[in-house]
């Protein structure tokens, strides 16, 4: 994470907050409500447990994902998107329209093997 008064802008700014190959995933796969920590993971294919949880200590610090602590037996621990956490996630829905239309093609270009 950059300090204040480094962003160029505010697409900077986002792009420091999303930045890298599995934070946006997470906020997907946040999207219809709390998840545990397995079902995050199940839902990102090739997350390690260690990215995963760096992942969520990292939005959690920037106050796009809630984690709450439910003292019970066995432990139970819930990850949700904060209210600044759903705004991001509304902003990236037209990025991820455009990847959805544009995903052949990008594909192709990056001679990536299509998944079934």
């Amino acid at each position: 994470m950059r300090s204040a008064g480094m962003y160029l802008c505010g697409l900077d700014a986002a792009v420091d907050v999303i930045g890298g190959k599995w934070k946006v995933l997470i906020l997907w796969a946040l999207h219809a409500g709390p998840r545990r920590f397995g079902e995050v993971k199940r839902e990102i294919e090739g997350i390690s447990e260690k990215m995963l949880i760096q992942s969520l200590r990292e939005l959690e610090a920037d106050e796009i994902v809630h984690r709450e602590v439910f003292h019970e037996i066995p432990p139970k621990v819930e990850y949700s998107l904060t209210p600044l956490g759903k705004s991001l996630n509304t902003a990236l829905a037209p990025l991820g329209d455009w990847g959805h239309k544009h995903m052949k093609r990008i594909e192709k270009n990056r001679h990536v093997t299509p998944r079934p």
